[in-house]
């Protein structure tokens, strides 16, 4: 394939506790992502993290609406929100990164999803392109030109993190074994892969690296 790694980046999508297994929002074998994960890191310049860092009264929550159950929609702040369960309360366990995800090479850690008036699946911004959470202008001032997109959850922040790269002129590519997808139907995986394709990233797996 070519791949050239620089001026490139590796983006690590929210690989914490409460999406793997036995966590508050598991993903489907979440964990299979990080020994690929790990395995990449040395390739890369440049690696950052983003960190689901929710306040306990966020409205992404189905239990701060009473009557409200997961997987119901509302209106919050002006964007259609899906209902979660409770998950990656910030400085709680859940939030953090578990202990097979190495992290001593990471440049730096985004977090999001802080503001409780609104969601943030995108590691570049909130839902509502209201907040920035830094990372496309760190990005550009590290020369940055590439990145590399893994981690959880495919269908949700992996997704909207590779579309907001996209949008912010970044050539941009996922890779499909360092990423797994919540599935709330089952097919979102797959049709997440598309539409990301279908915008412009290069779908590859870990073993098309150089």
């Amino acid at each position: 394939m070519g791949i050239n790694l620089n001026k490139s980046a590796l983006i690590i999508v929210d690989v914490q506790n409460d999406f793997l297994p036995g966590g508050a929002l598991a993903v489907g074998d979440g964990n299979e992502v990080i020994p690929v994960i790990n395995q990449i890191q040395d390739k890369f310049d440049l690696i950052v993290a983003t960190q689901d860092w929710h306040p306990s009264n966020h409205g992404s929550f189905a239990a701060n609406h009473p009557g409200k159950e997961v997987g119901d929609f509302i209106n919050l702040n002006g964007v259609n929100q899906y209902l979660w369960p409770i998950h990656c309360v910030e400085n709680s366990e859940g939030a953090g990164f578990p202990e097979s995800l190495q992290g001593q090479s990471w440049n730096k850690i985004f977090k999001k999803g802080t503001n409780p008036e609104v969601d943030s699946y995108s590691g570049f911004f909130d839902n509502g392109k209201i907040e920035e959470t830094g990372l496309g202008d760190f990005l550009k001032g590290e020369g940055i030109e590439k990145v590399f997109v893994t981690g959880l959850a495919a269908d949700y922040c992996v997704k909207f993190t590779v579309l907001d790269a996209l949008d912010l002129g970044f050539k941009t590519y996922l890779l499909t074994d360092a990423t797994k997808g919540v599935n709330v139907s089952p097919n979102d995986t797959i049709e997440a892969f598309t539409e990301m394709e279908n915008k412009g990233a290069i779908l590859i797996q870990s073993n098309d690296l150089p």
